[in-house]
């Protein structure tokens, strides 16, 4: 379960990253901030750089929806844990 808590962690900070980026796409002069994740031992962790570019916005709103959905992902084991610990609970009271 600590391995979804860090991913969700990661895609948090590369969704703020995609954010800030989306915001600033008319500012001049403004450099993107681009976000990768890594898997480091048993966790996952973001790593971001600024780029020498400027906001693509269908590569931004790509990386969202796919993060969203990612997100989606590593909530399931973490509710169904719950869910069985409830149960747990239930049963033995």
């Amino acid at each position: 379960m600590q391995v979804n808590t860090n991913a969700m962690n990661a895609m948090s900070t590369w969704m703020n990253n995609s954010a800030n980026n989306v915001a600033n796409v008319n500012t001049p002069s403004y450099q993107a901030t681009q976000t990768t994740l890594s898997e480091d031992a048993n966790s996952v962790v973001a790593r971001s750089s600024k780029t020498d570019s400027s906001t693509d916005l269908t590569t931004e709103f790509t990386d969202q929806i796919t993060l969203e959905a990612g997100f989606e992902a590593n909530t399931k084991p973490i509710q169904t844990e719950d869910e069985m610990i409830g149960t747990l609970l239930d049963m033995k009271a």
